[in-house]
């Protein structure tokens, strides 16, 4: 699929007109309409502006295939699912996750130990 089909599809799964989309990037209907139809590429800025407008990277709107991703949320899946959608991740993201959890387990720790040990003063 070129990109002219993927801004065309995105276009429609999104509920907008050519004229919407085309008024929005700063494009004439006519010009837009071609890229749309692959007679024209659109330059790097009318794709970034068409990315924005569409809420998707440009890479995702070059290299789009099945439809727009569902939001992913991830406290609303069980501990397992979660631990599996994290494991889906490139190695140095899951690492910056697992750093994080360290972090803030660390300062649990700390702040159980600290309440334990220190007396209260009222």
């Amino acid at each position: 699929m070129n990109i002219g089909e993927n801004i065309k599809k995105v276009r429609k799964e999104k509920g907008l007109l050519q004229k919407q989309v085309a008024a929005e990037v700063g494009l004439d209907q006519s010009n837009y309409k071609k890229i749309e139809n692959g007679q024209r590429q659109p330059s790097i800025e009318v794709l970034y502006k068409l990315s924005k407008l569409f809420g998707m990277t440009t890479d995702q709107l070059i290299n789009f295939e099945d439809g727009i991703p569902n939001e992913v949320v991830i406290e609303d899946e069980p501990l397992t699912q979660q631990l599996k959608l994290i494991n889906q991740l490139e190695e140095d993201n899951r690492n910056v996750i697992f750093k994080m959890i360290d972090t803030m387990l660390t300062k649990k720790k700390f702040q159980d130990f600290f309440q334990k040990n220190l007396p209260a003063t009222h």
